[in-house]
């Protein structure tokens, strides 16, 4: 064990012993990593893997990440064989690290030093365990296997129990040290008399304070990923004791984002990717996410000194300019934030999915198709959709039999059988193979796409008026309720609510497309009620739409983000005073 740097004696440390303070040098691994420093990221991990349980897991971290970002079977057994090797470094004999400790310090340092040493040793390495426990579960889910999602939740389960330990025991910690040094300004004589115990008398603030961001990313993603979770899977949740607690999330997420922990960089990333693609997504904070937007913006700001080449930030900066309608700008940055990651595949691939949505969004259909053929032919993640989003913007831009070829290709790509996405783009690459599709038909398939992904109110008004021109020449009696239901949608963007409701009113009522758009009646419920509970005097109603689309229906596409909305929306009825999220 190396002894962090809090706790070096001045001028009693061995010459010859070299120390390196570990918790500085992760964090600079990590920023290096954030600043596409890929390769010196992990060259530097690796030379000091073996110094300590940190280093050690910014190591497996790195691994971790490679496995995420790739996919590939062979890269997620290295990151769960590195990460299996960090746990049992972080378990292996304590003893032994105080022996080192010992012999490091000279003799004049007093018993209450090394203990100090070993209680921030040992909370560092419990906290090492947890986050390796979860990076084990995330991999254990990607298979997507029944038998994988129940080890997953139990190996999380036990992350938990440790996380919400080394949280009240740190916390405890920092109280103490907050009274000790309270009472240490009034007087001094009796400060040593009543804490004389070895614990509170030597372990430093600045290791607290460190200590508690490392535990703060890992407890408040806890607390966000849950408060996510549909009513529906909470039950499965309970059982296992986790909580779900939105603004404790944030605000341990933002607590640990300030820190100086390795994991701070990747806290900020985490709050980035909540306000700029989870919160739109699901419309968490019904359908304002302007709050969202201020405070990613504030966080990038704040942080453009420290990542001046980082991919990621340059990607986060579009997902808001974005979200703010500036999606000219938004290419700019995905652009550049692609050119950024040329070493990089996974993130060109997110920039690519991002590029090809502002293209959509534009009704640049071109752009759009040159995106996703792309990811269709390079991504390992999900070819079936990239394909059927290729062959709607191709046949969009009026190339109607490439698209017919590339919808037969959807059928090859099909690997998820359990993946709604994919059973969506199926479906739908099948349909229209067999109607031979025509170009509105094809521009009816990316409205709807930008519809069920959240996309519309990105649209600029004229784009808006196009697409409304395109719908309303759709006349194939299928499609009725989906053209009702997306031209309502975009009604409600413009703000024009009466003309919504009818548009709503009569998709819900479509019963002929139930067969080919199972999901279009519950969503119309869904959109019904939330634009009656805009206004006081209908809310009852509103409320009664909600629990409609909620109760009447099951087993139609993109259940569970429906759900997930719902629970929202219903959750803000009853804030209706909102909450400020604790201050630490």
């Amino acid at each position: 064990g190396v002894i962090p740097s809090e706790f070096w004696p001045k001028g009693q440390v061995e010459q010859k012993a070299e120390p390196i303070d570990d918790a500085e040098l992760a964090l600079q691994g990590i920023n290096m990593l954030l600043n596409n420093g890929f390769k010196e990221s992990n060259e530097l991990f690796r030379k000091y893997r073996t110094h300590s349980p940190l280093m050690s897991f910014g190591a497996s971290f790195v691994s971790f990440l490679n496995a995420m970002m790739t996919f590939e079977e062979e890269k997620m057994q290295t990151a769960c064989d590195d990460l299996r090797t960090t746990e049992k470094l972080c378990e292996s004999d304590n003893a032994g690290v105080i022996e080192t400790i010992r012999n490091k310090i000279k003799k004049s340092v007093s018993e209450r030093l090394i203990t100090a040493v070993v209680v921030v040793d040992r909370l560092q390495r419990q906290i090492i365990v947890a986050d390796c426990q979860v990076y084990l579960a995330v991999l254990s889910f990607v298979k997507q296997e029944l038998s994988s999602y129940i080890k997953g939740g139990w190996i999380l389960r036990k992350a938990w129990k440790m996380y919400n330990k080394c949280h009240s025991d740190i916390s405890q910690l920092q109280e103490t040290c907050v009274r000790r040094c309270s009472s240490h300004e009034e007087d001094l004589s009796s400060d040593q008399a009543n804490h004389n115990s070895p614990v509170e008398g030597t372990v430093t603030e600045e290791a607290l304070t460190r200590l508690k961001g490392s535990v703060s990313f890992g407890y408040g993603l806890f607390h966000l990923c849950i408060s996510m979770v549909p009513p529906h899977l909470l039950k499965i949740i309970n059982l296992l004791g986790f909580p779900g607690d939105r603004l404790q999330g944030l605000s341990s997420l933002m607590y640990a984002s300030e820190s100086k922990d390795m994991k701070a960089p990747l806290a900020t990333l985490a709050l980035l990717w909540y306000h700029t693609v989870v919160l739109p997504f699901f419309a968490l904070d019904g359908s304002d996410t302007q709050a969202g937007l201020e405070e990613a913006k504030a966080i990038l700001q704040r942080k453009a000194v420290v990542y001046p080449n980082s991919s990621l930030f340059m990607f986060f900066k579009g997902r808001v300019q974005r979200l703010e309608c500036q999606i000219n700008s938004a290419l700019v940055s995905f652009h550049d934030a692609l050119e950024l990651a040329s070493d990089q595949r996974e993130i060109q691939h997110v920039c690519l999915y991002e590029i090809g949505w502002c293209s959509m969004i534009e009704m640049n259909f071109e752009d759009a198709f040159r995106s996703f053929e792309r990811l269709k032919n390079e991504s390992r993640w999900s070819q079936c959709y990239y394909a059927y989003l290729t062959g709607v913007c191709q046949g969009a831009a009026g190339d109607l039999d490439g698209a017919k070829c590339v919808f037969k290709d959807v059928q090859k790509l099909f690997k998820r059988k359990n993946n709604q996405i994919e059973q969506f783009a199926l479906k739908r690459a099948e349909r229209l193979r067999k109607m031979s599709p025509t170009r509105e038909l094809c521009i009816l398939g990316v409205i709807e796409v930008l519809y069920l992904w959240k996309a519309l109110p990105n649209c600029s008004s004229s784009k808006l008026q196009l697409m409304n021109q395109v719908l309303q020449s759709v006349d194939d009696a299928s499609c009725r309720g989906l053209k009702n239901l997306l031209l309502g949608s975009i009604h409600k963007c413009h703000g024009n609510n009466k003309d919504a409701i009818q548009s709503f009113q009569l998709a819900a009522r479509d019963e002929f497309g139930r067969q080919t758009n199972s999901y279009v009646q519950p969503y119309s419920c869904y959109e019904l009620g939330c634009v009656l509970l805009a206004k006081p005097e209908t809310v009852g109603k509103g409320r009664a739409f909600l629990l409609q689309s909620k109760e009447d229906y099951a087993g139609y596409d993109f259940e569970n983000r429906l759900h997930v909305r719902i629970h929202s929306a219903m959750a803000s009825l009853k804030e209706v005073v909102p909450q400020r999220p604790a201050d630490h």
